[in-house]
């Protein structure tokens, strides 16, 4: 083990422990990421199309957002402070913000499922769970947070499996092509006029 000292003086000198590497930049973990993104993606969808199309749309969508309305006047708030926003801001604007409640958790599944701009997706996602276990609703949130957390920590992994994957893999052959492409044309042109060199 290296000196912490030195190690201080250095950050350069401090090196990745290899569990951590594997862990957070393994194909092989990528794919079992990739399965944990997708299942709290597909939880998110159901809860979004419930809010939508389901069950929960007369809550969320008509009646001035009256699910939000409720939730938020009787709610068991963490802090006193947090009780205060959702008394003065949540429930007066109860009717646009069961729209945009709706609309994130259904975006944020989606986001996760198909592994398009996955840490966004998984950073939206954490901020709603934050915001239900602030307003005193345990559930599912803490677990569904901790699987946020994992997918941001993992993040160049975990949307290896997705739309995010493909992107990333077609920049770099792009990428890489059109850096030979130029090394080829800059050699040639370097050969047919010399006084530029």
């Amino acid at each position: 083990m290296k000196n912490p000292v030195e190690m201080l003086r250095d950050p350069a000198a401090v090196e990745t422990p290899r569990v951590l590497q594997f862990l957070t930049r393994s194909r092989i973990m990528g794919v079992g990421w990739s399965a944990m993104r997708i299942w709290l993606g597909v939880m998110w969808i159901q809860a979004g199309v419930a809010k939508l199309w389901g069950a929960e749309n007369p809550a969320f969508l008509h009646h001035n957002g009256a699910g939000v309305a409720g939730f938020a006047a009787h709610g068991a708030a963490a802090y006193s402070w947090w009780g205060s926003f959702l008394h003065s801001f949540v429930v007066p604007n109860s009717g646009w913000i069961g729209i945009l409640v709706s609309l994130a958790e259904f975006l944020v599944g989606i986001g996760l499922a198909i592994g398009f701009l996955t840490p966004a997706a998984a950073f939206g996602g954490l901020l709603l769970n934050f915001t239900y276990v602030m307003s005193g609703t345990a559930s599912v949130n803490a677990f569904y947070a901790l699987f946020a957390v994992v997918i941001l920590a993992t993040w160049r992994t975990s949307g290896m499996i997705g739309v995010d994957g493909i992107v990333s893999g077609y920049l770099q052959r792009h990428r890489e092509g059109r850096e030979a492409s130029s090394r080829r044309h800059g050699l040639a042109g370097i050969a047919r006029h010399p006084q530029a060199a």
